[in-house]
């Protein structure tokens, strides 16, 4: 069982607001070229990561696949863990790093500023492996050119009280339209993207809007999901990042109801606090992550050779066990210590994630194709949360 989900937590506001600037770019900076083959290792990698995507035995000395990798390459790790993807995109602008687990609120950031280079997959042995659900898709490829290499993927789920919240909920109506009811028991993921969650609801209880995809909101769209999220407000008690901290709520029960992930429900019940999870009816936003290798990478063989290493098999099924999702490498669910792991986290159910609108940077371009108009981009999403939290 993994022993730490904490390095996605999300920032309330964006800390780092000029590294959100190149957000509404159509994509002008891409001018990296993806290598045609491998030469010889550099002798070291420099790595920005979500807190548990590179261990090295210094939190649990059974959780290790840092040395592993160096003693096979030759290629010294130094990694900076970083807590939000503002952080990450900031880093990434610094020269300073060779690769990032980027989200899906990051990715497109990346790729439209420049600090990503695309990837030639085919340098990636264990790349054949990827679901194919992760594979070019519109947060990790450009034009058909993939940007990154697959880590992993997750939904964001809803839970509750099963003693607290009766009869049990099987929509996002019930931390929405129906808050009040838990007035002061709601929680929710404390970032911006967290307006997709409520574009998704409108998405499904208002056709009226149009909105076909939660990542692409003109400003009429925008304003009718911010509208909810202000109205959803009222009734919150806290906005979680920490993963820990949403755990004790739960327990405590100053939570009852609200967004979570499926390992912060599975630590929740193995701390006997009577909760469930469910993927509401409408669907619901989720996270992939992708290894992107920086576009002024100086260590670009090494890079790749942690790319392959990270999601082969046996590596990948411990990442994924660790923090707590499922694995992007399908011979990885064979490798996992918990024979379930795969299944608990829905990794060979495609349908399942079809259902899941997985995080993308919104951008001034529409990403649901339409032409005739322009969509409100992150740096708008950012001021946006910023008024909805008061």
């Amino acid at each position: 069982m993994r022993k730490t989900a904490a390095g996605r937590s999300a920032a309330a506001v964006c800390a780092l607001l000029l590294a959100v600037t190149a957000c509404g770019s159509d994509g002008g900076g891409e001018q990296a070229k993806a290598p045609e083959e491998l030469g010889k290792s550099e002798g070291k990698v420099n790595i920005i990561a979500w807190a548990g995507y590179a261990e090295d035995g210094s939190n649990d000395p059974e959780t290790d696949w840092v040395h592993p990798f160096e003693k096979k390459t030759g290629c010294q790790v130094n990694t900076k863990v970083a807590g939000t993807s503002d952080e990450m995109v900031s880093l990434m602008k610094t020269g300073q790093y060779d690769i990032v687990s980027a989200s899906g609120d990051a990715t497109l950031r990346l790729i439209a500023s420049g600090d990503a280079a695309p990837v030639n997959t085919k340098l990636v042995p264990h790349y054949k492996d990827i679901f194919p659900g992760l594979k070019m898709r519109p947060f990790n490829s450009k034009n058909g050119q993939m940007y990154g290499i697959p880590h992993g993927r997750g939904a964001n789920l809803l839970m509750y009280r099963t003693d607290k919240v009766k009869p049990a909920p099987d929509s996002w109506r019930a931390v929405f339209d129906d808050a009040d009811a838990y007035r002061g028991h709601v929680t929710a993921y404390d970032s911006p993207i967290y307006i997709a969650d409520a574009a998704l609801y409108l998405m499904k209880s208002k056709p009226s809007l149009g909105i076909k995809d939660p990542y692409a909101l003109d400003r009429t769209q925008l304003d009718a999901a911010v509208a909810l999220l202000k109205k959803q407000h009222k009734a919150v008690g806290e906005y979680w990042s920490d993963y820990q901290k949403e755990i004790t709520a739960f327990k405590g029960g100053d939570s009852v109801i609200g967004t979570t992930w499926q390992v912060i429900a599975n630590l929740a019940q193995a701390d006997k606090a009577p909760v469930k999870a469910v993927l509401p009816k409408e669907g619901a936003t989720g996270w992939s992550d992708t290894w992107m290798v920086s576009a002024k990478a100086e260590h670009p063989n090494c890079a790749y050779q942690w790319l392959d290493w990270i999601v082969s098999p046996k590596v990948n099924a411990q990442v994924a066990e660790y923090f707590g999702e499922a694995p992007a490498n399908a011979k990885a669910c064979a490798r996992t210590a918990d024979p379930r792991h795969c299944a608990v986290y829905h990794a060979h159910d495609e349908s399942y994630y079809q259902r899941v609108h997985f995080w993308t940077t919104p951008i001034k371009q529409c990403l649901d194709g339409r032409k005739d108009t322009t969509c409100t981009d992150y740096a708008q999403w950012t001021r946006a949360w910023t008024e909805i939290k008061g």
